[in-house]
């Protein structure tokens, strides 16, 4: 853990690119460091590297290439983690509570009254990191969520992000792809059996259709599972796994757009919502909302070949993987400040009151690492 911190820490004094990371339930971690500052960009989405996407798909798509970084593994254990330390409660101020609430009372009237279905509406949250450095951020999340998707992201252009998510955006390797669809919210309380309102039952099977509807024009055959309860540190959501294979006419990109922004972070339908999002909530996402992950890792796989070859039973392919998540439960770090930033699906049914609660448990994920 010395080791990976005292890398880290340099890499940042030095300003040169670079992505920690752990992926969900493993003990690994991956530091990607890149060799210059030079700005590279995901155009095509068939670049090998790990890629940092905005919100709106028309910003910049930040790649920290393959062929121009240095790549270093580290096993871990819980034992050598650092321990979270207690944590105060965070408090907001009414200001920040009645300017949401009018915000989703804005979103409940625009869908009672437009062709509006959904819109997921965010807020940011801004807490003083009391010296508290990225690196020893990266280790408590490591420690504190082990099952999610854990990464500290530097890029001169982007600057610092730190992140916990729970929902992957696309996984894919060649042509074969799964995805998820997420949606509802509540407290995790030692169960995962518990009750889901119509109200989230609703939601996700709105987020579960609008996503097989957009794969499978591009698709020979979708598959989807039926929702079940997924944990994501102190909060329970609702999810379906839903997968298929690209038609041979179609693209990783083309994959790629047909899911981003998906209607768990931006609403149905798409355009609407995100043109509601963009005029009423108040300021820019950037990379909250997002995605970012690897992008087109090469891997070698051992395959059998036929018994009647006695000579070499087996053969090496090269397959190419891409693991990429949507950027939730996540920090923007910059000069002793963390901007936290959450949000919740609206829909008719929604309560403001209660909507403004949930964004108050999302901020935790973050909150209590600080």
């Amino acid at each position: 853990m010395q080791e990976l911190q005292h890398t880290i820490t340099t890499t940042l004094d030095k300003q040169l690119p670079m992505v920690v990371y752990r992926k969900p339930g493993t003990t690994t971690v991956s530091l990607i460091i890149q060799e210059d500052q030079q700005l590279h960009q995901a155009i095509d989405f068939s670049e090998q590297g790990f890629v940092f996407a905005p919100f709106d798909m028309e910003d910049t798509h930040v790649l920290i290439p393959l062929d121009a970084s240095t790549t270093h593994h580290y096993d871990i254990d819980e034992m050598g983690l650092l321990k979270t330390p207690p944590s105060e409660p965070d408090t907001e101020t009414s200001t920040a509570k009645a300017t949401h609430i009018q915000l989703v009372s804005k979103g409940i009237a625009a869908i009672r009254t437009s062709e509006l279905q959904k819109v997921v509406l965010s807020r940011k949250h801004i807490l003083k990191t009391n010296q508290t450095t990225p690196e020893t951020l990266f280790i408590r999340l490591l420690h504190t969520y082990p099952n999610a998707m854990v990464y500290l992201w530097f890029h001169p252009v982007t600057g610092i992000w730190l992140g916990a998510t729970p929902e992957t955006l696309l996984q894919a390797s060649n042509t074969r792809f799964k995805t998820m669809a997420l949606a509802g919210t509540q407290a995790y309380a030692g169960s995962l059996t518990v009750d889901w309102g119509t109200k989230e039952r609703d939601e996700q099977q709105l987020v579960t259709d609008e996503i097989a509807h957009r794969l499978t024009p591009l698709s020979t055959q979708i598959e989807v599972g039926t929702a079940s309860t997924y944990k994501a540190g102190n909060l329970l959501h609702l999810c379906t796994l839903i997968q298929g294979n690209m038609e041979t006419s179609q693209s990783l990109k083309n994959v790629i757009e047909a899911l981003h922004p998906t209607p768990a972070v931006c609403g149905l339908p798409k355009d609407k919502a995100k043109d509601f999002i963009i005029q009423e909530e108040g300021y820019d996402r950037r990379y909250y909302t997002g995605f970012f992950g690897e992008l087109n890792i090469p891997r070698t796989i051992n395959r059998a070949t036929s018994k009647r070859n006695t000579e070499n039973s087996a053969y090496k392919s090269i397959k190419k993987e891409t693991h990429l998540f949507v950027n939730l439960r996540c920090m923007e770090f910059d000069k002793g400040t963390a901007t936290l930033y959450v949000g919740g699906g609206i829909t008719a049914a929604s309560i403001p009151a209660a909507e403004w609660e949930e964004t108050v448990r999302k901020t935790e994920t973050m909150s209590k690492v600080l």
